[in-house]
């Protein structure tokens, strides 16, 4: 993944997500009514234009799985908040767009988005273009995970490491070595018990790779981490986390497709974990 550019991976989420608004039927499982006005005017129109490629099994699969993680984890911040937590820290924060709709309870959050340059840089762009106002709460963090610790870095911006935060950490981990994740979880378990980080991984491919696993790797954003279920739960244990838990198919299906229109499956493979201090 090249560092001076935005990440294609991050853009081409924003455009599952922003999909998700015009071609699902009402009510949707996450509602973003900023997303489409952040990636510009055309935006609408090239979804409309690919929607076969937006309807194909497949990419329903992949977009029903961003959403879902989008909306599981915006409750879980939610829920947090209702148990004092007053920092939301986005980690490869992409275009991600709470931020810019932010409800009105999150006002009192400081929301610190983290990502390095060259995805930050064009987001800042498209919202000038979109006309939209960062909200006062709101403060980027140029972090490259790479190269620098989250702790280290989050001292650089005087984030209060000393006060429980929630942390979002979605589709980052399959890009990372594991000396790197390792090293971002350490730093998230170095906040107050109370503290919480929701986070995706993937498991391992075995003797099939996916489409998706090539089709990364074709774009130069390669998937490198992989972990079963029981790893990544003992690694989170293991750095002194007190709670871990995985987000299930009769759960998900319970909570957020049960109650609407059946236009979309609940994804076969969820792989999303919430951990608290």
């Amino acid at each position: 993944m090249s560092h001076n550019k935005a990440s294609i991976t991050a853009l081409a989420t924003a455009y599952m997500r922003a999909a998700h608004q015009l071609l699902e039927t009402k009510p949707l499982i996450f509602d973003d009514p900023v997303g489409l006005k952040l990636l510009g005017p055309e935006a609408s129109k090239n979804i409309q234009d690919m929607t076969d490629h937006y309807q194909n099994p497949e990419i329903i699969e992949l977009r029903t799985r961003l959403i879902l993680r989008a909306r599981f984890t915006e409750d879980r911040l939610a829920a947090a908040f209702s148990r004092g937590v007053r920092q939301y820290i986005i980690l490869g924060a992409g275009f991600d767009t709470f931020a810019l709709r932010q409800p009105s309870w999150a006002k009192e959050l400081k929301i610190v988005e983290v990502d390095h340059l060259g995805s930050q840089s064009p987001k800042r762009s498209y919202i000038d273009a979109a006309g939209l106002a960062v909200p006062k709460n709101v403060s980027f963090v140029d972090i490259d995970f790479k190269h620098e610790s989250l702790h280290e870095g989050l001292l650089r911006y005087n984030v209060s490491i000393n006060k429980p935060a929630f942390f979002s950490w979605l589709g980052v981990m399959i890009y990372l070595k594991e000396e790197a994740i390792n090293a971002v979880l350490y730093s998230v378990a170095m906040f107050p018990v109370g503290s919480e980080i929701i986070l995706t991984f993937v498991r391992p491919p075995g003797d099939c790779p996916s489409i998706m696993t090539q089709s990364v790797a074709d774009i130069g954003e390669p998937w490198i981490s992989y972990f079963e279920p029981e790893e990544i739960e003992a690694k989170l244990y293991g750095l002194g986390f007190s709670k871990v838990e995985f987000l299930t198919h009769t759960e998900a299906e319970m909570k957020y497709f049960r109650p609407r229109p059946k236009d979309l499956p609940v994804p076969k493979e969820i792989n999303i974990l919430s951990a608290i201090r």
